[in-house]
């Protein structure tokens, strides 16, 4: 009787000690990565010279083109197209992709930049596993630019760096199909972000994406591309 009487209250001890430890984990887990995301946001992207290679492949159309962007140049200079299709770019194409590119920083954008707080739910972070180096960290994804179609459709899942206190890499996947516009469904979606950390600065080192589906039914959507990011160079205050 004595052990009757006492088993329910040992097994809400029990409970409640782990429900308060998941608590402190799932806190931990938000605390890191919140830090981790004002690491990206506080990083002084324009005071880095780098170069990107770009790489696609739509349906076996395949393009490839290299560019430098440095920031001690003149505004309509800071981009340079340094070759398009493994050849060196004519007067014209270089002309093209300077105005794109000024009149694209002009409206505030900036390829450096992605927005970790749309990507990441830090209210529905869920813990996967650690090494004790690396922490990985499943999250729902919410991309408006996909469309509301999309939502619930999209699991992200992050490498956290534990020494370094940085996010090594993302990746969000597609569990379902989705519309992202009118006549257009995507059945495999993967996108994956990775990171690299340079004097305290967190910076990319490649962004892909593979998508395949089908648009109006009839035509075929099999698309990769891929942004490789090298050459860093940082040209603002040392401390």
């Amino acid at each position: 009787m004595r052990i009757q009487h006492w088993l329910p209250l040992a097994l809400a001890i029990h409970v409640s000690a782990t429900s308060a430890s998941d608590k402190t984990l799932t806190q931990q887990l938000e605390e890191k990565i919140e830090q981790a995301i004002i690491a990206v946001e506080q990083t002084p992207r324009q005071q880095w010279a780098y170069t990107v290679s770009r790489f696609e492949n739509e349906e076996g159309d395949i393009s490839q083109s290299v560019e430098r962007y440095d920031p001690n140049h003149e505004s309509e200079n800071m981009w340079e197209l340094v070759s398009i299709n493994n050849n060196a770019p004519t007067n014209a194409q270089q002309n093209a992709f300077k105005a794109e590119k000024l009149e694209h920083s002009k409206n505030g954008g900036n390829s450096l930049l992605i927005d970790l707080r749309e990507l990441i739910n830090l209210n529905e972070l869920e813990f996967i596993a650690s090494n004790g180096e690396i922490t990985e960290i499943g999250f729902p994804v919410q991309i408006a630019k996909l469309g509301d179609d999309a939502n619930g459709k999209l699991q992200g899942t992050l490498r956290y760096n534990e020494e370094l206190g940085f996010i090594e890499k993302i990746i969000v996947v597609n569990n379902a199909d989705f519309s992202p516009i009118f006549s257009a469904t995507i059945s495999d979606l993967k996108m994956t972000f990775s990171f690299t950390k340079r004097q305290g600065a967190i910076l990319p080192h490649q962004t892909t994406l593979d998508m395949k589906g089908r648009f109006a039914f009839f035509t075929k959507i099999d698309e990769t591309s891929t942004d490789t990011y090298s050459g860093y160079q940082y040209y603002g205050e040392q401390h």
